[in-house]
């Protein structure tokens, strides 16, 4: 089973969480959270720096994050995992292939016309929420 990562990134006043615009399918044109493949050999851990660093400018030194839950979408073949944290400052954000946004955590993450994943997104957040106090731990 092929794994890649999704890092679900909440500002530092927790009010916006950061998502890209898909340029590729899946979900090409809709907007997503951040990820990407985590490589053979390659700790769950470290793949989400790696690609949150790549795909955002964020490095380890700007958030903690925790590993929140996995999918496995056994017909694709692919396990997903997620994980989440909080900005312990601003950053300058730093786009590489995908065009990056703040959205307002109160949009409606179930909208099909703008958002990926078919209501995954809102799913992902409203746990994150349950255990914010874990995963936002200072």
């Amino acid at each position: 089973m092929r794994k890649v990562n999704l890092i679900i990134v909440y500002s530092a006043d927790e009010r916006r969480v950061l998502m890209c615009r898909r340029t590729r399918p899946p979900y090409s044109g809709k907007l997503n959270f951040v990820g990407g493949k985590v490589e053979d050999g390659e700790r769950e851990i470290d793949a989400a720096y790696r690609e949150l660093l790549e795909e955002t400018g964020i490095s380890s030194c700007d958030i903690r994050l925790t590993h929140v839950m996995d999918f496995q979408y056994k017909l694709s073949a692919i396990e997903l995992e997620v994980f989440a944290g909080r900005l312990s400052r601003e950053v300058a954000l730093r786009e590489e292939a995908n065009p990056l946004f703040w959205i307002d955590r109160q949009s409606d993450f179930c909208d099909t016309s703008r958002f990926a994943g078919d209501c995954n997104i809102a799913h992902m957040l409203c746990q994150v929420d349950f255990y914010r106090d874990v995963i936002f731990q200072a």
